[in-house]
């Protein structure tokens, strides 16, 4: 049979692409992270569902695997399916299940989707980098957001605290701070697409103060972005003479 892997962007049905909504609607069961299944269950409430908690990734993939088997099978990631999602550990738990077709579906990730909120801070080149070190080493982390920041590059900060990381966000600010001024614009963006949604843009040196959670993803502009109408613009260059 079939497993789909698919990214459902940042929340909200809008959001959803085509390809998506129709994955979903040709799948028989959805399989996913417990707060995404919650969301995806007002859209689709027909469909069954099964869920795993945080910290589950491996059993819930092969949970979506074993399903696979004998029915068509959807396993959903917020944002994209690939960045940061379940489509890479789908493929290297799949040797087992060699008759299960897998097919991945891309989604809109939580830079573009909060990128447009604050106004268009991603029009050149950028990284995005996870704060979490739960799957990677802290200084590999570091080492990331130096040569990141030295490249100036427009930097997406994903997973940028938690209850056990309270202070990543500011010691990634801290390092940042090395290479570029405190007053870069920055914008902060919370519940992308879903209710309570809510949006701040600052500067680099006020960003390293603040309160951010889980389900905040953190942009920090290079050295041409900018405050304009007010909403962050990196320029590409066109208006370059």
């Amino acid at each position: 049979m079939k497993l789909y892997i698919v990214g459902f962007g940042p929340g909200n049905y809008e959001g959803m692409t085509i390809e998506a909504r129709s994955a979903i609607e040709s799948s028989d069961l959805v399989v996913g992270y417990t707060t995404y299944t919650k969301i995806i269950k007002q859209y689709f409430p027909e469909k069954e569902y099964l869920s795993t908690e945080m910290r589950k990734e491996k059993e819930r993939v092969l949970l979506a695997l074993e399903n696979a088997v004998t029915k068509t099978v959807a396993i959903i990631c917020s944002g994209d399916s690939q960045l940061y999602g379940m489509a890479g550990l789908a493929f290297e738990l799949s040797e087992a299940y060699s008759d299960v077709e897998i097919e991945v579906v891309a989604g809109v990730t939580a830079a573009f989707s909060g990128g447009a909120v604050l106004g268009a801070p991603l029009t050149h080149d950028c990284a995005l980098i996870s704060l979490s070190d739960l799957l990677t080493p802290a200084l590999k982390i570091e080492k990331r957001l130096r040569c990141a920041s030295e490249g100036d590059f427009v930097i997406v900060l994903y997973n940028p605290s938690s209850k056990k990381r309270v202070d990543h966000l500011k010691k990634a600010c801290e390092i940042i701070l090395e290479y570029r001024d405190g007053n870069t614009p920055c914008g902060v963006v919370r519940n992308i697409g879903r209710a309570g949604q809510e949006s701040k843009i600052l500067t680099l040196k006020e960003l390293r103060d603040i309160s951010v959670d889980m389900f905040t993803t953190v942009y920090i502009g290079n050295s041409e972005t900018k405050i304009l109408n007010g909403k962050i613009v990196t320029p590409r260059g066109y208006n370059n003479d």
